[in-house]
């Protein structure tokens, strides 16, 4: 069977649709036909993903509970040879009695029980974190499924969408976490990181395995394969991409796979995937050139750390749970150490409450086997409660500025100076240009009432003789933030009628949007602010000579200079939370009630950042055909902590998920580069202005620190129990608990505001709380001293207030809480203990609603 997959796998798509989804469930394990039938197209079929009772092979096997170094064994085989050439990895031989095989004929034999004669089609067996498959139904068929006696679950298929040259040096990696380590040439060796995303370009440089420090180890507790396709042939992995396969039975079945854009292969056709990637685990040192300009060269946080691929994200469409979960299933069978997702759901997840979705529950799954879990905030800030990731085993990433900026200005006749965008050479200093608009240099058979000719998207429309050798003006719309219109474009444009640069006007109807620095090939700007604009335009048109009897214009009077934005500026006011980034307090459901949950936990380098770019990525069109791209969003600040996080489970490699998530959490810092607070951006337009000092709904724990993370002195570790004992205790859980799990809820539940997290959140303080906190030591022995600050309305008092603890040895901080008044304001505080040898350990607290006495007995 994965022999045929191996062949089937480089099928052309131009195939019937049919046929395709057959070869692709093969291929991705276990997709097969009920008597050669399929769902009809006009039917109401959908896919569901369906849980049984019965443990996934991971629980038959074992291997959750074994040691990572013993968990799996290479089924690769490596060529070895000159500097030169690719490792090879070829896929595992097919083992007839492997138990993932005998869960997929007990799916088989399940379904064709249930459906006799009827029209189905399986697209995913899901065997080692859960036991179940995700099947293409009617919703009656998926009723009749539900009510069998194996099936705990039947959930509904839902969307989910995508959510570094210097931030090394930001984050002080060169000097700190990487030194105490060996420097960059062992950061991160030995740890394998997946992906789950667009997929990777294999041929870019940050992912080759010919490095001059010194070869590439074999990760030999990773077992993962590499799909051989056309577009991904074989070579491409090696051993720095260990790993790399597709999912998209799901989106097949729907018929809205696009072979073009999408590639039935791990191959990015988007540029996502790519980026991530390289900003985690990407080489060192690799040189950042983009629009023929020098940028510094790139590096991700853990350079010498593995990558593995799981793409099931697509540029045309986004993603489904169903494929997601295949994805994350296949992550954890193939022993990664960190999974890192900058993908959100597209809607809140219905139900008892936000915790219990498919992916969500896949990744506590993943978290008991040993991985830590990474996924992005989301990018739907500032408001309250717009946080996309939920559960307290994920680790959630807010996305934060670093020092870097690259500015430009444009210098007008007048002497004002105007600043904006673009990574542009700048003019001759020693010289102006004159200002022309493009509706004032077209051509006699052009037709000036054309909407968009203003936006220079074909030089066709354009007097050549009077552009040449001037600044030519050109309107940004809308259509430039859909993709309707280019940058790039306009630059041919420009370049073709011989101007001496380009300069860009924001549309008056572009309300709230922040541009990222674009590249351009000549001297240009983008003035991204509506009043700017005005005055740009207000002088311009000031200084225009017009013929009396045919209003044409004979002369303009307006010159100007444009700076340059190639050059690096650095800022003392950073960390800033970005606007965009999603913020707390966490919902608990649909209903938004508050989670005793902290989200995000943290933030990290998300705007504007510099990283690999797929040959094929298209999301950017700014970036078409450049290796490298600057990006921004929480996806961009989700893998900065995975390369992290790989360093502290190569320095710590008996540390729990959980462990890993204290360590960055109580070491992050509350100040910018200044020494002042952290702030929040709080509003889409002018948001630099609309800014204050950041709370933990905003930030989480703070700023990550990645040289003390290394050495926390404590942590506050929680188990997989602890995290069940947590779901049992939300009301009407246990049925939910039983179906995802196929564990029985005990007598045992914990609240949100117990279980043993680097942070304390309470939604609904009423009256008095009293909170306990079990550290651990993990360095030497240490006498600390305790400090605090009480959240608004509330009273805090903490002890002990001082202790000692010896390395390994455990003690609890016991935390009581009074509320002082009547308020349902968040307000927050912090506890910190300072360690004689240097170690501090910050915890920061949350209270929503204070109710201090009851009002109507009083």
């Amino acid at each position: 069977m994965q022999k045929m997959g191996r062949v089937l796998g480089i099928i052309k798509f131009d195939l019937v649709i049919i046929i395709v989804a057959v070869c692709m469930g093969i291929f991705m394990g276990g997709g097969v036909w009920a008597q050669g039938n399929v769902a009809d197209e006009d039917s109401d079929g959908a896919v569901y993903i369906v849980s049984l009772k019965q443990a996934p092979t991971s629980l038959f096997s074992g291997e959750l509970s074994l040691k990572k170094n013993k968990k799996h064994h290479a089924h690769y085989n490596i060529s070895h040879g000159s500097a030169s050439r690719k490792a090879r990895f070829d896929k595992p031989s097919n083992v007839s009695g492997h138990p993932g095989s005998y869960v997929s004929r007990m799916h088989d034999s399940l379904l064709r029980k249930v459906f006799r004669g009827q029209k189905y089609m399986k697209l995913y067996s899901y065997h080692y974190l859960i036991n179940g498959f995700a099947v293409l139904v009617t919703p009656q068929q998926a009723d009749k499924l539900s009510r069998r006696k194996e099936v705990s679950n039947v959930v509904l298929d839902f969307s989910v969408r995508t959510a570094t040259t210097h931030t090394p040096q930001f984050l002080g990696l060169p000097q700190g976490a990487w030194a105490q380590e060996g420097g960059y040439v062992t950061a991160g060796e030995g740890i394998v990181v997946g992906f789950i995303d667009t997929g990777i370009d294999p041929t870019h440089p940050s992912f080759s395995d010919n490095t001059s420090e010194k070869p590439y180890p074999v990760p030999e507790h990773f077992s993962g394969v590499c799909e051989v396709t056309r577009d991904f042939p074989s070579g491409s992995c090696n051993r720095k991409l260990v790993g790399a396969r597709h999912f998209a039975a799901s989106a097949i079945t729907r018929g809205i796979f696009n072979a073009t854009q999408d590639y039935a292969s791990p191959f990015d056709g988007d540029g996502h995937g790519t980026h991530t990637a390289s900003i985690a685990a990407g080489n060192h040192g690799i040189p950042v050139v983009v629009a023929e300009q020098q940028f510094g060269n790139a590096s991700g946080m853990a350079p010498r750390a593995h990558i593995a691929v799981y793409k099931a994200l697509y540029k045309s469409f986004g993603g489904f749970a169903a494929d997601v979960v295949a994805a994350i299933d296949q992550a954890a069978q193939d022993g990664v150490d960190i999974i890192s997702l900058s993908i959100t759901p597209n809607r809140r997840p219905p139900g008892v409450a936000t915790f219990f979705n498919p992916i969500d529950m896949a990744l506590l799954s993943a978290v008991k086997a040993g991985i830590f879990v990474v996924q992005a905030a989301g990018n739907t800030g500032p408001s309250p409660k717009s946080i996309s990731s939920f559960s307290p085993w994920i680790f959630t990433v807010g996305a934060s500025t670093h020092d870097r900026v690259y500015s430009n200005s444009i210098v007008l006749g007048n002497n004002v100076t105007i600043s904006g965008v673009g990574l542009a050479p700048g003019t001759d200093q020693n010289a102006t240009y004159t200002l022309v608009s493009a509706i004032d240099a077209l051509n006699d058979t052009t037709a000036s009432d054309d909407m968009y000719v203003g936006e220079c998207q074909d030089a066709i429309n354009f007097n050549r003789t009077v552009v040449q050798g001037n600044l030519l003006i050109c309107s940004y719309s809308i259509r430039f933030v859909l993709g309707l219109s280019t940058i790039k474009q306009a630059l041919e444009t420009a370049s073709n009628l011989s101007a001496a640069g380009i300069v860009f006007y924001m549309d008056p109807f572009v309300i709230g949007f922040q541009l990222n620095p674009v590249p351009m090939r000549l001297p240009g700007i983008i003035i991204p602010s509506p009043d700017d604009s005005k005055i740009f335009l207000k002088y311009y048109n000031s200084s225009l000579e017009r013929d009396q009897t045919t209003n044409k214009i004979v002369k303009s009077g307006a010159v100007a200079c444009i700076s340059g934005g190639i050059k690096a500026n650095f800022s003392l006011s950073a960390p800033k939370v970005m606007f965009y980034s999603a913020r707390g307090p966490d919902p608990e459901d649909n209903s938004l009630d508050d989670a005793d949950i902290l989200k995000p936990n943290i933030v990290a380098p998300g705007n504007s950042i510099w990283a690999a770019w797929s040959s094929g990525g298209t999301d950017s069109m700014e970036f078409l055909g450049e290796s490298f791209a600057m990006m921004s969003g929480t996806s961009m600040a989700a893998p900065h902590v995975a390369g992290l996080a790989a360093l502290i489970k190569q320095k710590f490699p008996t540390f729990t998920p959980a462990a890993i998530g204290s360590a960055l959490s109580t070491t992050a810092s509350v100040y910018d580069k200044g020494g002042g607070p952290i702030l929040a951006q709080r509003a889409y337009a002018n948001p630099d202005i609309n800014q204050s000092p950041a709370t933990p709904f905003d930030m989480g724990s703070g700023f990550v620190n990645a040289t003390a993370a290394l050495d926390p002195g404590l942590i506050l570790d929680s188990s997989y129990n602890d995290y069940m004992s947590f779901l049992c205790g939300i009301n009407g859980s246990a049925s939910v608990v039983l179906n995802y799990t196929s564990e029985s809820c005990g007598a045992s539940t914990l609240s949100g505001v117990d279980l043993n997290l680097p942070s304390i959140t309470i939604a609904r303080l009423n009256q008095s709380r009293v909170v306990q906190r079990t550290l651990t030591n993990v360095g030497g022995s240490e006498s600390y001293v305790v400090g605090w600050s009480a959240p608004y309305g509330a009273s805090v008092k903490v002890t002990p207030t001082r202790f000692c603890v010896g390395s390994g040895e455990s003690l609890n901080l016991t935390i009581s809480f009074n509320a002082t008044m009547n308020n349902s304001s968040p307000s927050f505080g912090r506890i910190g203990m300072f360690g004689n040898h240097g170690h501090v350990v910050n915890i920061p607290l949350s209270v929503i609603v204070k109710i201090s006495y009851n009002t109507t007995s009083a």
